[in-house]
């Protein structure tokens, strides 16, 4: 009886050890996973914020030739009336 007993509990601390080693090991990849996502999102970020800048560069850019459009278009119409 006490060797069945000593052999179940030598299985179970075996199996411990072998679950605590995977789980060491999952933990150690799941670390290395959320360091390379959060590079990931750092640099999609700054991808957004540069995509920001540029789209606001084109509107100014879109604007300004609005206004130099309307304005010569104003002064086109205008010329030709007395």
């Amino acid at each position: 009886m006490l060797e069945q007993s000593l052999n179940q509990l030598e299985q179970l601390v075996t199996d411990l050890l072998q679950t605590n080693q995977s789980l060491h090991s999952d933990n150690a990849q799941l670390t290395a996973q959320l360091q390379q996502i959060k590079d990931e999102n750092e640099s999609l970020q700054l991808s957004a914020l540069e995509q920001d800048d540029q789209h606001s560069a084109t509107i100014a850019r879109i604007q300004a030739l609005v206004a130099v459009a309307s304005a010569g278009h104003g002064g086109a119409s205008n010329a030709g009336n007395p």
